[in-house]
């Protein structure tokens, strides 16, 4: 896949960022998602215009919900049934549907109801057909409750397959905002409804915390990339844009992972086993920090015939970020980190060792409870939201492992996650 350019990902990261800030706002749902369509289209630089189409389950129709390009009052009388027209067949096949021309979208739209083709004209105010079109199942889990619809009107900004799981991504997002609407509106006590919002400022702050480290490198990267006063040989330009792009997929990744399961126990995981190298995944992140930090040595010790284990490699790559960005953080001289493996009988240990600033003994008991921070004048400045570690015990439980950590003040501190040996015969 093409690498995507610096102001392609700004204008994708500037996306993410307002959407989720939209989302912790407490807006009711048209004034929610009529803001997402403007943030949606002022930034995309490829979207002209656009509307979010709501599936109403007691009529067995869609209809407009949020518009931008539109006449919204005229595109509200639209009445597509399942499976009509864009709409209908990216919310029948479950998955985004990318057209890249008039004539594919012709073809997508052939089935269009005279009466719904009227209401399309007089609400755009022309017959004419955009020139290509992103239409994203708007889903939780296996819920659906509309479409995302984004339209190009020039024939120089066409969407492609580089904007599908981006677009995908903010439709997940949307569905998050629909999802606590619909809670809220059955919401039948304060108790229940002071829960709601409870569960939506975890989810912001999640989204904050696990979004930061990527949006750090692509930041980085794409600075480095728009220094006037260095110029890059093409390889090294190469090197920053396949390092941007794999930032983005992670981010993509961490969207879609904390949409379906936010904050939530063990057993909701859905993990994906497969053989995982931890020396292999221990040295690549270990490589991030040299690229974050230039005060911080990294030692990886395992040793050479340490086992594989059968774990979910997205949620294991999350736990060792969580857990070396708190080693860097707090850390601030810098130092040498220690990622070491040792192997068991039925099971691998795996620690992570700074040379920090400590945590108090009074502390440790609430370390993995969800917003704690250590409360001392070193760490004053900071920034976190105290999630990394519940976050990092949740995956490493899901896996049927512990986590626990060991600390002396002005020493450093170490923390040591397990994970079972699973035969594979």
């Amino acid at each position: 896949m093409q690498a995507k350019t610096p102001d392609h990902l700004a204008s994708e990261i500037t996306a993410l960022t307002q959407v989720a800030k939209t989302l912790a706002a407490p807006l009711e749902l048209p004034e929610l998602l009529n803001a997402v369509m403007r943030i949606l289209i002022d930034v995309i630089q490829q979207s002209d215009m656009g509307a979010i189409m709501l599936w109403d389950q007691s009529a067995g129709l869609f209809r407009a919900a949020a518009a931008v390009g539109y006449d919204l009052l005229v595109l509200k009388e639209i009445a597509l049934r399942a499976g009509e027209s864009i709409t209908g067949k990216a919310y029948d096949e479950g998955r985004a549907l990318l057209l890249t021309t008039p004539e594919q979208i012709s073809r997508a739209m052939a089935d269009l109801q005279p009466f719904n083709r009227q209401v399309m004209v007089r609400s755009v105010g022309s017959e004419s057909l955009p020139y290509s079109a992103i239409a994203a199942p708007i889903k939780s889990g296996d819920q659906k409750f509309g479409v995302l619809v984004l339209e190009a009107l020039d024939s120089r900004k066409v969407f492609s397959e580089a904007d599908l799981a981006f677009v995908q991504a903010l439709a997940d997002l949307v569905a998050l905002a629909i999802d606590r609407a619909r809670l809220e509106a059955r919401a039948a006590s304060v108790r229940e409804i002071r829960q709601i919002d409870q569960e939506r400022s975890e989810l912001t702050a999640a989204l904050s915390h696990e979004l930061r480290m990527p949006l750090a490198t692509i930041k980085g990267y794409a600075t480095a990339l728009l220094m006037d006063e260095v110029t890059w040989d093409t390889a090294k330009q190469k090197e920053f844009l396949e390092l941007i792009e794999e930032a983005c997929n992670d981010m993509e990744g961490m969207l879609k992972d904390i949409s379906q399961t936010p904050l939530m126990g063990a057993d909701h995981f859905k993990l994906e086993r497969q053989g995982l190298n931890l020396p292999q995944v221990a040295a690549e992140l270990a490589d991030e920090i040299h690229r974050r930090s230039k005060s911080h040595r990294t030692l990886v010790d395992f040793p050479p015939d340490f086992p594989s284990v059968s774990a979910d490699a997205r949620y294991l790559k999350q736990v060792f970020r969580n857990i070396l960005d708190n080693a860097v953080k707090y850390s601030p001289r810098g130092g040498l980190i220690v990622i070491r493996g040792e192997s068991r009988v039925d099971h691998v240990i795996v620690s992570v060792a700074d040379q920090g600033i400590g945590i108090a003994p009074a502390d440790m008991i609430y370390l993995f409870e969800k917003y704690f921070r250590v409360r001392a004048m070193e760490t004053a400045h900071i920034p976190g939201t105290g999630l990394g570690l519940p976050l990092a015990r949740a995956f490493i439980e899901a896996h049927g492992g512990r986590i626990w950590v060991e600390s002396k003040i002005r020493e450093g501190t170490t923390v040591h996650f397990s994970l079972p040996l699973i035969p594979t015969g």
